[in-house]
């Protein structure tokens, strides 16, 4: 196969950073993204949330790597450019890309508004273009998207802790909607408090929710309760403690992506309760049958969202004041970001300040 050069694929030079293995690590990378078309919109990146997404993706946990990869799908930005039948956008606005950058418009999922169920949905790093090129991310010094699949920033929410919002924020947002758990006054349970879950405890509670906290650590009581607002705290290794809260709960948002039991969660819900997965672990699940079928129990899952819903989800992020809490980051310490990362030590999403640090 012959080799490809990056910087003369398309016709506007870019860099970013790049892992070229499965070691997963990042470095400078030179590489160029498409011209702006006519409905195109070009923005300078400022900053780039990292997910786990990014981790699994750069280390092939998942087995779809394509190497380089540049990572980023929580990408925010001032627009620099626009095509000529771009009617949403101008220069100088404010605006972010999440996880997809095209779908084939035309299936029954692209014309509900569910561009994230498309079959031919086109990612934003480590997918193929329509012209038969890699797709890359926010690891990046700018990006070129259809305006369809731009997502514009409210002028009250600052960028950085925006940025999460695209992946994150949506990602908890779509199922509590979808699943009926908006309803105020219902009581929802989140299983994990990480970047996910964190944000999960936000928009419930600006929903007018009761929230529980699970979690395996203890010591993240003070900080689910205290800071974040949560109503009550649930240890899933103490068994009183579980048991005390049995049928208790209309739903949980299981946002967890390591291998867990679900029937103690389970256990937790009213009749007709449901649980929804939004974590990704890498081995499946046991789910035995009684569980789920004494109480007439739903067991969900939800991935992202559409354009749509991903906008309400950002205005109402606004209205409310929600945005991620993040530790801003340099590019040149993103190695040591997913290091830690690994082992869950930061609270609660990296951000990469590409505007002042990415330099070519």
């Amino acid at each position: 196969m012959a080799s490809v050069d990056y910087q003369k694929e398309h016709p506007v030079a870019a860099y970013g950073y790049a892992s070229r293995d499965s070691s997963g690590h990042l470095s400078p990378f030179n590489f160029s993204r498409r011209a702006t078309g006519e409905t195109d919109v070009a923005f300078k990146i400022t900053y780039c949330g990292i997910c786990h997404s990014d981790l699994h993706f750069i280390k092939n946990e998942w087995g779809n790597a394509s190497y380089p990869a540049v990572p980023g799908h929580e990408l925010v930005g001032i627009v620099t450019e626009v095509g000529s039948k771009v009617t949403k956008y101008k220069v100088g606005d404010r605006v972010g890309v999440g996880c997809l950058v095209e779908s084939c418009r035309s299936c029954s999922n692209c014309a509900d508004n569910l561009e994230n169920y498309c079959p031919r949905l086109i990612l934003t790093y480590g997918s193929k273009n329509l012209d038969g090129t890699m797709t890359y991310g926010g690891y990046s010094n700018f990006m070129v998207c259809d305006e369809h699949f731009i997502i514009r920033i409210p002028d009250n929410l600052p960028l950085d802790g925006a940025a999460p919002l695209l992946c994150a924020g949506i990602t908890v947002y779509s199922p509590l909607k979808y699943y009926g758990l908006d309803k105020p006054g219902m009581h929802v349970g989140v299983v994990g408090l990480g970047g996910l879950g964190h944000m999960a405890v936000k928009f419930a509670k600006a929903m007018g929710l009761t929230v529980t906290v699970i979690s395996t650590s203890p010591n993240k009581k003070a900080e689910a309760l205290e800071r974040l607002g949560a109503d009550a705290f649930l240890v899933s290794r103490d068994t009183e403690q579980m048991q005390g809260a049995m049928g208790t709960m209309d739903g949980i948002i299981d946002t967890v992506s390591a291998t867990h039991a679900i029937v103690p969660l389970l256990a937790l819900l009213k009749t007709n309760g449901k649980v929804v997965l939004v974590g990704a672990p890498d081995k499946p699940l046991e789910l035995p049958a009684f569980p789920v079928i004494m109480g007439r129990k739903q067991v969900g899952g939800s991935g992202i969202g559409g354009i749509k819903e991903t906008q309400e989800m950002m205005d109402f992020a606004a209205k409310h004041n929600i945005t991620a809490d993040i530790e801003v980051i340099p590019i040149d310490y993103v190695n040591t970001a997913m290091e830690r990362l690994l082992k869950s030590d930061v609270k609660y999403r990296f951000v990469i300040d590409i505007a002042n640090t990415l330099k070519p």
